[in-house]
């Protein structure tokens, strides 16, 4: 059974940083696909970063050059680093997981929701101006 569990959310100002961790069990995250996800207030879930087995990534056009994401593949753990954090990244932030792909290793780094099939809980992230 997979299990996704997030951590590190926070309340920061705006132009603050925040570093999330994502740990998976039951899933190889060096052979798998995954992403980050965010859901403000009123608003459908959308993709934040992603990142396939070989470490290729794809960021939203709103994150680009502020977050990253990286895995490590030896502690099967997958981390945003969010930095120059504005009040519209205000959210709830979900770690995701691809469950299946054609092939030995997962190659997407799409930031579709239906993509991915597994899901944390959430951590929530505030940013106040």
């Amino acid at each position: 059974q997979v299990q996704l569990v997030e951590s590190g959310g926070g309340s920061v100002q705006a132009g603050g940083s925040l570093r999330l961790s994502c740990v998976a069990s039951g899933y190889m995250s060096k052979r798998g696909c995954m992403g980050w996800f965010r859901q403000a207030q009123g608003k459908e879930r959308e993709g934040v970063a992603a990142i396939n087995s070989g470490g290729r990534t794809n960021y939203a056009e709103s994150v680009k050059g502020r977050f990253t994401i990286t895995k490590d593949n030896a502690k099967n753990s997958l981390y945003l680093q969010a930095n120059s954090l504005k009040p519209e990244d205000t959210a709830m932030y979900y770690c995701a997981a691809v469950a299946r792909w054609f092939g030995y290793n997962c190659t997407t780094t799409d930031l579709r929701v239906a993509d991915y099939h597994y899901w944390g809980q959430g951590t929530q992230v505030t940013v106040s101006s």
